[in-house]
């Protein structure tokens, strides 16, 4: 059968022939994946192996087996594949299909790929993290060890010109799709209400009805696909069978899902595994539900979580090119037409949402830093340090981030760093605990104890009949198989039990439970998570927490295990340490001394400390000053005021406004903090002796001299200058001013005089007293002669003499 990639595989040949690179885009249905390795074999470019890197252990097998039976061989013959934990290739196997991790270790075992002649990576518009460090190292190999090594980037998007322009490569274009796929959009938005699964049922039982041939679904994970294949159960023709087809089922099940039915008609339930790659026969319609899982990292939290998108436009046109691989197609989305202007336009990267721990580990022993490699998007700087960070933790690099026997050693297992550092010092009997933690969960929606599952692995039928928990036989069983594979490549058993193991490559998730009613884990790491109040391990002081939801700010726990302050002293007894801490707690607005002893973030035993020095209690306070505030009393402001005024004036002196004061705090008021440690004690304490202290006796003999603190009344009583206004303001009582024929003034400027009444009210505000004996002064001595017929009132204020008495009796 004639496929739209046939027609440019003559040019592709000479180009690879010619420059040794190229990239070509093909969209999906074109027949890149079986077509062009046939084609670079079938040329003769290479006396050497052609391998072709594919993202899914699904398509690397399907390709194989597509291009085995083209050559009317079995894998494993010209053409073979290598998996993680399968492989079939032999002497004479010139064609090998390998996924991601296989090709970064050859790369690293062999850095000059001695025998491979060309390296083609396929799908690469996924932009997944192995296949971007794939093409980068093997751009280095090409530039400095291997001048003859083929290199091909075969993407299905229209964003191919960067990485063409990477490679220095021409970039030729294969023309669209075999058949032509005809799209259907909703003619309204689905409401808000409307459950995702049931409309997914509603729209694939309408494509049933209204099209011809296979339906390929499209949905976000296992479990949309299990409640949608429930819904569909009994609204659909005893002829159509519905196959799931997601990356945890078994082979022989997803084989099921890709062959042609011999009767009726085949409804595959999928998640984005059949994007790409794949060839499911007999396919001419497509019901897009819209959605894509992708795991996102946080590095702030060190956890991954999966996480429910929106497709992009080019993923959404992969989809629906499914449809015409064998004949014209429909393609049924699930949203409007309206509704597609905000899709994204493409994926994001990996290496710009995953844990980069792995890439961390593979530069660090390929004796490289990001910025050293041609990666086509770099990764971010503070999520490649978060790794760097752990991998120093696990021992894996030094602290100059170069690699250590460890970190050799953790390479060379096909596991995440965590998990490899965990079976290198725990050896095979952590095998199943590792195989494990590295798939899904096999007892989804059983509580969190990750006991249960291993006793799952252990003994699946005896835990069938003791446990009331559902078992995904397909997870388990692949768990074990390569929980067998593992143990084989691990040391001998250390002896171990799986808390410790697990502890091992999650030191920083040990979790102590909180004092109070609700599960709540502090975990040694810094954060913190919790747990179903009803699961069992809840009432559980100390766990480790292997899985999370990833939420950044109190993840909740999926799987844990139980361990005991035992095991855990026994493991990190180098890292558990007593730590005195002298701090201000808001809480108890209170300084707390305590001796604690810690393991990371979390504190095993508490103690008060009695004898915290006068200096570390005075520190701590300092803190409660920042929370609490200065709270500066009358004096202290008429102080800072005056020190104020002086500064502008052109004094050399500190700056004592609140904000500088809150700066300089340990400055100037530390000395003064001895006995002070709570909230009360604050209240109580007079900072001004603080406060006169940060001048010396010259600039204090300056600012009295040119703002004075107080005023000297014609009586010769001192009253207090009050500088936090607009103008330097006193306030006296009226009687005590009179023979003052002059405003009085204070630093340059007139100060505002409040006169009050023999009750201490106020009577009268000038700024001006010699216009006001002449003018309003009558008025308030009418007015104030009534009131107060006791004290004295003279017609002239200014010949009478200064008094705070009243009349003598006459």
């Amino acid at each position: 059968m004639t496929l739209p990639i046939d027609a440019i595989l003559p040019a592709l040949v000479e180009n690879l022939h010619d420059q040794g690179r190229a990239v070509l885009q093909a969209p999906p249905g074109a027949g890149k994946t079986t077509r062009v390795p046939l084609a670079l074999l079938q040329a003769g470019l290479t006396p050497g192996r052609i391998v072709m890197l594919e993202p899914r252990r699904l398509a690397a097998r399907a390709a194989a087996a597509r291009m085995a039976e083209t050559l009317d061989e079995d894998p494993g013959q010209t053409v073979g594949y290598r998996i993680r934990g399968e492989s079939r290739v032999s002497r004479a196997t010139r064609i090998e299909v390998v996924t991601e991790g296989i090709l970064t270790r050859m790369i690293q075992s062999d850095p000059e790929l001695r025998g491979i002649g060309a390296v083609i990576f396929d799908e690469f518009h996924e932009r997944s993290l192995n296949a971007d460090l794939g093409l980068a190292l093997c751009l280095e190999i090409a530039g400095a060890l291997r001048d003859d090594l083929i290199l091909l980037a075969m993407s299905a998007t229209l964003d191919a010109e960067p990485v063409a322009a990477l490679m220095r490569a021409p970039l030729l274009t294969s023309e669209g799709r075999a058949f032509p796929v005809e799209t259907r959009w909703l003619d309204r938005p689905l409401p808000k209400t409307t459950r995702f699964e049931t409309a997914m049922a509603d729209l694939i039982a309408q494509a049933a009805r209204d099209a011809e041939g296979g339906i390929l679904a499209f949905l976000p994970g296992e479990a949309e696909i299990r409640r949608t294949q429930a819904l569909l159960t009994g609204r659909l023709p005893a002829d159509h069978h519905i196959r799931p087809l997601f990356g945890a089922m078994d082979f022989a099940a997803q084989r099921a899902a890709i062959r042609p039915e011999m009767q009726g008609r085949k409804i595959v339930l999928a998640t984005a595994i059949a994007e790409t790659s794949l060839t499911i026969e007999d396919i001419r319609v497509v019901v897009d539900g819209g959605l894509a899982r992708r795991a996102r990292f946080d590095p702030g939290s060190g956890m991954t979580r999966l996480v429910t998108e929106r497709v992009t436009r080019a993923e959404a046109t992969q989809r629906a090119g499914r449809a015409g691989r064998v004949a014209p197609g429909l393609a049924y989305r699930l949203w409007t037409r309206g509704e597609e202007g905000a899709l994204a336009g493409f994926p994001p990267p990996e290496i710009e949402t995953a844990d980069l721990a792995g890439l961390a580990l593979e530069l660090a022993l390929w004796g490289a830093g990001p910025g050293d490699l041609p990666l086509l998007t770099p990764p971010n700087a503070g999520a490649f340090a978060e790794a760097q960070a752990l991998l120093r933790m696990l021992g894996a690099l030094d602290r100059d981030a170069r690699i250590t026997e460890h970190g050799r050693a953790l390479a060379a297992l096909p596991l995440h760093p965590r998990l490899a550092h965990m079976l290198a010092l725990s050896g095979s009997g952590a095998a199943p605990l590792a195989a494990l933690l590295a798939d899904r969960d096999p007892l989804q929606g059983a509580p969190c104890d990750l006991s249960f599952r291993l006793e799952a692995l252990a003994d699946p039928r005896g835990f069938a009949q003791r446990r009331p928990y559902p078992v995904n036989r397909g997870t388990l069983e692949r768990i074990r198989t390569e929980a067998r594979r593992l143990a084989r490549s691990a040391g001998p058993d250390k002896g171990r039990s799986p808390a410790e193991a697990a502890a091992l490559a999650y030191p920083d998730r040990v979790g102590l439970r909180r004092k109070g009613d609700a599960p709540r884990f502090q975990l040694s790491g810094g954060k913190g998570a919790v747990m179903a109040d009803a699961d069992p391990l809840a009432p559980t002081r100390l766990v480790v927490v292997t899985d999370t939801d990833g939420h950044p700010r109190e993840a909740r726990i999926r799987q844990a295990i139980a361990i005991s302050e035992a095991e855990l002293r026994g493991l990190f007894a180098d890292q558990i340490g007593w730590r005195e801490v002298c701090e201000w707690s808001r809480r108890d607005r209170r300084v707390a001394a305590r001796q604690q002893e810690q393991f990371g973030a979390i504190v095993l035993d508490d103690r008060v400390w009695k004898d915290a020095p006068d200096d570390a209690v005075a520190r701590a306070m300092l803190d409660g000053v920042r929370d609490l505030g200065l709270r500066l009393g009358d004096a202290e402001q008429r102080f800072c005021a005056r020190v104020e005024i002086g500064r502008k004036g052109g004094l050399d002196l500190p700056e004592m406004t609140e904000t500088a004061l809150m700066d300089a705090l340990e400055d100037w008021l530390l000395p003064y903090l001895a006995g002070v440690r709570s909230a009360e004690d604050w209240k109580r304490f007079d900072p001004l002796p603080a406060l006169r202290a940060r001048l010396d006796w010259a600039q204090m003999q300056a600012l009295d001299q040119a703002v004075p603190a107080r005023f000297t009344t014609p009586l010769g009583r001192e009253v207090p200058i009050d500088y936090s206004g607009d103008a330097p303001e006193i306030s006296l009582r009226l009687q005590e001013m009179f023979g003052q024929t002059s405003h009085p003034t204070v630093a340059g400027q007139p100060l505002k005089v409040t006169l009050l009444s023999p009750a201490h009210r106020p009577v009268q505000t000038t700024m001006d007293l010699p216009g006001f004996w002449a003018g309003s002064y009558a008025d308030v001595r009418k007015d104030m002669k009534a009131r107060y017929p006791k004290h004295p009132w003279p017609e002239d204020p200014t010949q009478a003499d200064p008094t705070l008495r009243a009349k003598p009796r006459g």
